[in-house]
């Protein structure tokens, strides 16, 4: 999924484990992405958030990214939950746009 939409540049921001620790996996992504590509990592996090439950227990992706851009004013969160990514302001994590 991810890699269908390969870019040249930030793609290697990934990283993902090999396998499963316990029951969950967990899944990051860290560059630095100019601020007209937050579109194409925008879209990568949707498809993710969209991935249907693996197992009896309907469990959808959830997850929270941090975007910081010196274009910003403060941090911005990507909320994943229930197949959708919600933007919200992040004030108390202001200071890592500085």
């Amino acid at each position: 999924m991810v890699s269908a939409n390969r870019h040249e540049l930030y793609s290697g921001g990934w990283a993902f484990p090999s396998a499963p620790f316990n029951w969950s996996l967990y899944l990051f992504y860290g560059g630095d992405i100019r601020q007209g590509e937050l579109s194409w990592l925008r879209g990568q996090v949707e498809q993710l958030a969209e991935m249907a439950p693996v197992d009896g227990d309907d469990d959808w992706p959830t997850g929270l990214f941090v975007v910081t851009a010196e274009e910003r004013d403060g941090a911005q969160m990507w909320q994943v939950r229930e197949a959708t990514v919600t933007e919200l302001p992040a004030p108390g994590l202001s200071w890592l746009g500085q």
